[in-house]
């Protein structure tokens, strides 16, 4: 477009939409109502030419919220990782040092369930404890 001369044609737009043009065009750092309407112009062009909306975004920040989603996913996965080969450390320590019948190991999984389901998976270790050396309820007592 460097090498292109401008030409003059007419352009005809409600009143409303002129207003909108004169507020705007120096917030956007035109130089001209012109410019303005170029770059609308251009912008919707793209908007139209493209088959999605991501295909639209900038290049550059589709790279930087690709980036960011997948750093995130990557950390996440590690930790989860990390959190599963500790609780099953911890799983065959304590299936070695207890002698829990399968019947009590059912209805502890059935409670623990439900109370990661109504702390949205904020359970406290204290409040197992509690539950456990009988100053709560335990699973005998259901």
């Amino acid at each position: 477009m460097i090498n292109e001369n401008k030409i003059k044609f007419p352009l005809w737009m409600y009143p409303s939409t002129q207003k909108r043009v004169i507020a705007l065009h120096k917030d956007d750092n035109c130089r001209s109502q012109s410019e303005f309407i170029e770059k609308a112009i251009l912008f919707y062009c793209g908007y139209v030419t493209t088959q999605s909306s991501l295909e639209f975004l900038p290049a550059a920040l589709s790279e930087v919220v690709t980036g960011i989603i997948q750093g995130t996913e990557n950390r996440m996965a590690k930790l989860m990782f990390k959190l599963a080969v500790e609780m099953c450390m911890m799983m065959h320590v304590i299936a070695e040092t207890t002698d829990l019948p399968d019947t009590y190991l059912s209805r502890l999984r059935g409670r623990c369930v439900t109370e990661v389901k109504k702390s949205i998976g904020a359970v406290k270790f204290d409040n197992a404890v509690k539950t456990h050396d009988g100053l709560g309820v335990t699973l005998d007592d259901e």
